[in-house]
């Protein structure tokens, strides 16, 4: 559901859309002169959103490496190397 307000709505009642946001989990668009104007979200709701955005832009770039035929690590390298960090970590040293 898309949560329009008009913009002088963010002045007269902040609380009730911060709640609104909050609750929702989604955006509020708000309008100026039946013009869409800005967006306000919920902070954690656009931390979820930045984050997923940075995932599937790393997914993309692997599929495009991949497609050009950029070689990649297997799950047993990939195995090898996090076993090495967690070492490194825990031991303060590389082996």
């Amino acid at each position: 559901m898309m949560n329009i307000k008009p913009s002088a709505a963010i002045r007269k009642n902040y609380n009730e859309i911060s709640k609104l946001c909050k609750r929702s989990g989604e955006p509020v668009y708000l309008t100026k002169n039946g013009e869409g104007d800005l967006v306000v979200m919920d902070i954690e709701a656009f931390a979820r959103r930045e984050s997923m955005l940075r995932l599937r832009e790393n997914l993309i770039a692997a599929e495009e490496d991949r497609l050009i035929g950029k070689s990649g690590y297997s799950i047993d390298e990939v195995s090898s190397m996090m076993k090495a960090v967690v070492r490194e970590v825990l031991h303060g040293k590389r082996e």
